[in-house]
């Protein structure tokens, strides 16, 4: 079965869909510094998973004895994939368990995978955020846009992201990011130029590699949730 595009709320790391409560929780887990997993139930609640640095194994599916049980999702099998430490380096593994497949980034998993800080995982239509926590091993090169530190913006590539991001200023469920033409129109540039910095954007942010239909809302959701454009510049 092929992946199917994900709303931008289903991400559990979306800050500026969170509850106070639930953004309280989530910044509590990260200061921590170890490994979780987050993820949003069918409540919309936000759920987190802590996880360890020794040789831990878990089980990830529907049924009541996984250790990460995922019982709201019908599209998840009873054992849908197995998280696993090795090393201290958390990785995903789905060796046929699951009848949907398991997803990385939106790219099938097969065999064992390892997973970075940042990792968006999929079972059935249930979104997992991975966060390796503090630490960043030295076999591991940090990823732009996974804390790393970010060139500033230009004016005119800070201009094109409030642009694209406008659209989320009212918190509707069903936002979707401004389209290119929407974004020459506010910016006063040609739409070739809005999708070069869009392409130089998402680049920087490590979204080379996401489908195109995926890639304006990851970004929209990375640019906001890094703090790169606030809630006031969208209001302006």
């Amino acid at each position: 079965m092929g992946a199917t595009p994900q709303r931008l709320e289903a991400d559990p790391l979306a800050r500026h869909t969170l509850s106070p409560r639930a953004l309280k929780e989530l910044l509590a887990a990260e200061r921590q510094g170890q490994p979780f997993i987050a993820v949003r139930a069918d409540d919309g609640e936000l759920k987190l998973f802590l996880l360890g640095r020794g040789s831990d194994r878990l089980a990830v599916g529907r049924s009541e004895d996984a250790d990460l049980q995922i019982g709201w999702d019908a599209e998840v099998s009873g054992l849908h994939a197995e998280l696993e430490c090795i090393a201290r380096e958390w990785t995903v593994a789905d060796d046929g368990l699951s009848t949907n497949g398991t997803f990385v980034n939106e790219r099938r998993v097969s065999g064992r995978q390892r997973l970075r800080d940042g990792d968006r995982l999929r079972v059935g239509s249930t979104v997992l955020a991975f966060k390796s926590g503090s630490a960043v091993t030295s076999s591991e090169t940090a990823a732009a846009g996974r804390g790393a530190v970010l060139p500033p913006l230009t004016d005119t590539q800070r201009r094109v992201l409030i642009a694209l991001c406008r659209p989320y200023r009212d918190g509707s469920e069903f936002t979707v990011p401004a389209t290119n033409h929407e974004i020459s129109q506010e910016v006063f540039l040609g739409v070739d130029a809005v999708k070069m910095h869009l392409r130089t954007l998402s680049a920087r942010l490590g979204l080379g590699n996401l489908p195109q239909n995926q890639k304006r809302a990851r970004l929209a959701e990375m640019v906001l949730q890094f703090g790169m454009i606030s809630r006031r510049d969208l209001d302006a």
